[in-house]
Order: structure tokens, then C-alpha cells, then sequence
């Protein structure tokens, strides 16, 4: 089973929570074992995990991503304009992979599944794909 959803992100650099998407859809598919693939399809975004509790954290993550690949920098050629983009889409990563244990995502307590949006705003899409036992 699989399912592309799609996301209006708002900012060029975000991210934006899924967990909550992902559990309702694994709740439809009345799955109780198995793995959840979630895949970016997107050059300049990704798929990460990471503490949802606190939103500073998200905060530093997006800071310190800036700090490493500046918007701007002398020595970019890529003619886009959009180097910092694909080098923290390429950090972050396309995908996750996450257990499903009865029927919920094993993830851990302070745990979320975040889509990182990186050269915002813009309709993106992700794919969620369910494998069972």
C-alpha cells in the first residue's frame, strides 16, 4: 500500500511536522506490523527525525543549516541560485524508514517525522509506502 501526499510549504527554509499525517494513514490501513517508507521526490527538500517537543530545536537546526551552506556564497556557480538548498537537502537526506509495532510508528518519545523544506514556498509532494509481515 502507498500514497503521495502533498504540502503547501510557507517559508523557504521549514520544517514542517508529519507524524500526525503518517499515524492517520497508517490508521486507515488498519496495519499492525510492518515498515513505513517515507520518500522526498525533491532535490531542494528532505525527509528527517528529529525532537518534536521542543520547537527550538527546529529553530537551531534551521540556524546552524545557514550557517553551514549560506544562501549566498562567492564561489557557487549552480546558475539556479539555489546551491544552499540542495546541499542541506543532500544533508538532511530523501527518506526515512520506520517500524510499525501495533499498530503505531516506532518512533521514540520526543520523536517526529518532519518533511525540511528548503527552497520555499512551494507545493511539494512526499510518498508514504506501507510493507507488512
Amino acid at each position: 500500500m502507498s500514497q503521495v501526499f502533498t504540502i503547501q510549504t510557507h517559508k523557504r527554509d521549514e520544517m514542517y511536522e508529519i507524524t500526525s499525517t503518517l499515524e492517520a494513514y497508517l490508521e486507515e490501513q488498519r496495519v499492525s506490523d510492518g515498515v513505513m517508507y517515507i520518500y522526498c521526490p525533491h532535490t531542494t527538500a528532505g525527509i528527517t527525525i528529529n525532537e518534536n517537543a521542543d520547537p527550538d530545536v527546529v529553530h537551531d537546526m534551521l540556524m546552524r543549516m545557514d550557517e553551514v551552506y549560506p544562501w549566498e556564497h562567492p564561489k557557487y556557480r549552480h546558475a539556479e541560485g539555489n546551491s544552499a538548498s540542495h546541499l542541506k537537502a543532500s544533508t538532511v537526506g530523501s527518506s526515512q524508514v520506520v517500524f510499525i509495532q501495533n499498530g503505531h510508528l516506532l518512533l521514540g518519545t520526543w520523536q517526529g517525522v518532519y518533511f525540511c523544506e528548503f527552497d520555499g514556498p512551494r507545493k511539494r509532494k512526499y510518498h508514504v509506502k506501507i510493507l507488512t509481515n
